[in-house]
């Protein structure tokens, strides 16, 4: 319910806040939920285009998205050992300047930028990186610094692309290098990586990882256990690197939408017939949640609901079932979504059958939308959908006591005051000696009088913001209202409420 802002008139505010106060949601919207969306660069969408051309783009982008509901992005920073940032180690990436190694034409650091964006906007930023991928399908050049010709011996081919070796130390290592460089320097809310890790097969290729094999088995006798467990190293060492340079910032992983089918685990696989993680791109996902390695996991179940390989309804649950360790989100195809028919009424699309899903299952915490723009561009009403029924109220991000169960000390001094022409409410801070008990932002909520105080009720918040104020709909003073301010950490944990009653 967003109420209180410092663009549109009191009166037009009041009358949104009229409205939605007596109107009565038929789906309950969540208190706490990640709601994000994937930007990628590498489709090429923003490859060349002048700087200020992509930020007009990105803006529309966001402010879409952030009516529609949306607390989170997820951006494609790193999509071939290249950089959409400052990288001292590696080349800015062709998929902003047009060829790999050239700078924009104006000076600017699109992650930086996005960071600032997003944080205006009350939104997460988690910045996408592609671990072990050097170079796409379609490259042509690589950069004279670019890691596969500075280091030959530690890439090999497969269909096309280069692929950093995961049997090797050195690429760990370099990855994790990296990955320390973007935590420590950037604002950023999360580290993303995404369902490329071995290369998805291809027939008729083979890994090229004999020797390795041979010199550095590590006393595995199955090479499929092998790469496993080069890969499970590997996301054991990100995860500590992230957390020691900062521990609150979030490491998240969004695999291929099938762990294993069940005729390869008929005790824990799925009722599916496709690819598989754990066995053809060598990635545990679920030894990664259940190490508490990984802090969200995000599964790309992309297909239709009656798909004949992929049921979305089987996999949903499935990931409900058996990903419980830590906080679930669900990868969503929009354009499929939309495409296919509800299997109940077919004069309609998937999509509330598919939130009918997340509404019912405890696990399921949030949604990812793949991709962006296509929620922007509202194909199928979906980005309307989301802004009027399922993401109708804002959202506090879920909780994760894993990483701290600290909040920050209530705020003080709320008072509601004239400031010229606009009756503001203001409060102050309490200052946090650690990370976990230093408030990052606000949320306030609102209760006409007579009504029932319930902070769990995400219709009551009406702005969640990093400033210490926020105008009010003043407009005869002959409504009484109490209002409520909570202090949020980097993490959302939040302080217990202070009030201050107003007549607006």
């Amino acid at each position: 319910m967003r109420l209180f802002t410092t663009s549109l008139p009191a009166k037009t505010i009041f009358l949104t806040l009229l409205a939605l106060c007596l109107s009565i949601s038929l789906h309950a919207n969540k208190k706490r939920e990640f709601r994000g969306a994937w930007i990628q660069c590498v489709n090429g969408q923003f490859q060349g285009m002048p700087t200020k051309k992509m930020q007009e783009t990105l803006t529309y982008q966001l402010n879409t998205l952030k009516a529609d509901g949306c607390n989170a992005i997820i951006f494609q920073v790193r999509p071939e050992c290249d950089a959409l940032y400052y990288s001292k180690f590696e080349p800015w990436s062709r998929f902003l300047s047009g060829q790999q190694g050239v700078a924009p034409a104006e000076a600017w650091d699109p992650l930086q930028w996005m960071i600032e964006q997003c944080h205006a906007r009350g939104m997460e930023l988690h910045a996408w990186i592609n671990p072990y991928r050097a170079k796409t399908k379609t490259t042509k050049q690589l950069a004279a610094n670019h890691i596969a010709l500075r280091h030959p011996e530690r890439v090999f081919s497969y269909d096309g692309q280069l692929i950093l070796n995961p049997a090797m130390k050195e690429n760990r290592d370099y990855i994790c290098e990296v990955v320390k460089d973007i935590v420590a320097r950037y604002d950023i809310d999360g580290l993303h990586m995404d369902d490329y890790f071995y290369p998805y097969p291809v027939a008729g290729q083979t890994i090229p990882d004999d020797k390795e094999y041979r010199t550095h088995s590590n006393g595995l006798k199955n090479k499929d256990d092998w790469r496993r467990d080069n890969v499970n190293v590997f996301i054991q060492e990100v995860s500590e690197v992230i957390h020691e340079t900062k521990p609150w910032v979030k490491f998240g992983i969004s695999p291929f939408g099938i762990y294993r089918n069940k005729k390869s685990d008929p005790k824990n696989g799925s009722e599916t017939n496709g690819l598989q993680n754990y066995d053809d791109l060598y990635a545990d996902i679920l030894l990664w949640v259940n190490n508490g390695w990984i802090d969200y996991c995000v599964p790309q179940i992309y297909w239709q609901i009656g798909h004949s390989a992929a049921d979305y309804a089987t996999l949903i649950q499935w990931w409900n079932k058996y990903c419980s360790k830590r906080p679930l989100f669900i990868g969503e195809d929009v354009e499929r979504t939309v495409k296919y028919p509800d299997v109940r009424n077919s004069q309609r699309h998937q999509l509330d059958a598919k939130m009918t899903l997340h509404a019912q299952l405890p696990n399921v915490k949030g949604t990812v939308l793949w991709y962006a723009k296509a929620a922007v561009d509202n194909i199928g009403n979906y980005g309307t959908l989301l802004k009027q029924k399922y993401w109708q109220y804002p959202a506090l991000q879920p909780e994760m006591k894993f990483l701290s169960g600290k909040a920050p000390k209530k705020v003080k001094k709320v008072k509601a005051m004239w400031i010229e022409r606009d009756y503001v409410l203001f409060w102050t801070p309490t200052e946090g000696r650690t990370w976990d008990t230093t408030p990052a932002k606000y949320a306030v909520y609102a209760f006409r009088k007579g009504e029932k105080t319930d902070f769990n009720n995400p219709a009551n918040i009406v702005a969640i913001t990093s400033d210490t104020f926020v105008k009010l709909p003043y407009t005869d003073g002959k409504t009484k209202y109490t209002l409520y301010v909570t202090a949020l950490n980097r993490i959302d944990n939040e302080s217990k409420p202070v009030k201050k009653k107003v007549k607006l």
